[in-house]
């Protein structure tokens, strides 16, 4: 069989001039935009499952919501119409509780650390739960810390946050933070975002790096805090009839090249942070440095909120896996 790896528009597959009887096409759909190193790992996940199999898997890829927002992907992959997805914990949250403990408000001090909880304890602990609502978890990917832009003012202390409107995606923990600071939060879908920048509807916004670099929020805002307010990453999750419908070598090699895709996008993303806050002021962006333990010390009615979202025994499990 002559197979070769292509794009078409927003989306990548894998395509055959002979169809085999044992051939399984997967579809997996992601938020992160084409140029965002979510969709470069999610590349090479597809090429690289696609010749160790020799061929007999192909992933279709519809990045940048083109399936639908992220609930709505995640929906389609518990019900099976999409065979993998990659969400946040905030949307996992919303089949295991458990997952929404992951975004506290600072709970991670580092890259390294969340990791290591992810990975070790956390993973141990969710994905035995992750199943019973019809989802295998492959791997935890990169999304990052989060940050504030807004149009008002630099943000040097947790007062100048107070007073600003920024919009936030539905999770309660980011909402919570930001509250926690003073600050009035609208929930608005991602695609509106740069029109409710544009016209004043709010002052600011909050995401990672990546995400205020490729989408060039740059455009629609002046100024950048550094404050690290939340961590998240995208994870790769599986439909469970869809992967119990795989032979074990086939599981093998997809969780192997889901691993392998997650430390490619990890590396990316910590690499390219640097870079892309220099390129973000070069581009006219004020970026400050706040001092965060100001901002730790206002978290107490944040993370009560948090733990009465997700389950104080959730929120006490988790914090035993931190440092």
């Amino acid at each position: 069989m002559n197979y070769k790896y292509i794009i078409t528009g927003t989306c990548a597959f894998i395509i055959s001039s002979t169809v085999s009887a044992q051939e399984i096409t997967l579809r997996m759909a992601h938020f992160a935009a084409e140029t965002h190193p979510g969709h470069e790992a999610a590349l090479q996940f597809a090429e690289n499952v696609s010749q160790r199999t020799n061929n007999e898997i192909s992933v279709e890829l519809y990045p940048a919501n083109e399936l639908g927002s992220p609930p709505e992907q995640l929906e389609q992959t518990v019900l099976g119409v999409v065979d993998m997805n990659l969400p946040t914990q905030g949307g996992l949250d919303k089949y295991v509780k458990a997952f929404g403990t992951v975004m506290t408000p600072f709970a991670f001090d580092s890259y390294e650390e969340a990791h290591r909880v992810l990975d070790g304890p956390f993973y141990d602990w969710v994905a035995p739960q992750l199943e019973s609502q019809g989802l295998v978890l492959l791997s935890n990917w990169e999304y990052g810390f989060r940050h504030i832009t807004n149009n008002e003012r630099p943000i040097e202390t947790p007062e100048d946050v107070k007073g600003l409107k920024l919009r936030t995606p539905p999770e309660l923990q980011i909402v919570a933070a930001l509250e926690a600071l003073g600050a009035s939060t609208a929930q608005i879908s991602f695609p509106e975002l740069p029109n409710a920048l544009n016209q004043g509807v709010v002052d600011g916004q909050e995401n990672p790096i990546s995400v205020i670099y490729h989408y060039n929020l740059n455009d629609f805002q002046d100024h950048l805090a550094l404050t690290r307010h939340v961590y998240n990453s995208m994870v790769h999750v599986i439909n469970k009839n869809t992967w119990d419908s795989l032979t074990q070598e086939q599981q093998t090699i997809i969780k192997e090249e889901s691993l392998a895709a997650s430390a490619m996008m990890r590396e990316a993303v910590m690499a390219q942070e640097e870079e892309e806050i220099a390129a973000l002021k070069e581009r006219g962006m004020q970026v400050t440095e706040p001092d965060l333990s100001l901002f730790v010390e206002l978290m107490g009615p944040a993370r009560a909120r948090v733990a009465e979202h997700v389950g104080q025994d959730n929120m006490e499990t988790f914090l035993n896996f931190l440092d």
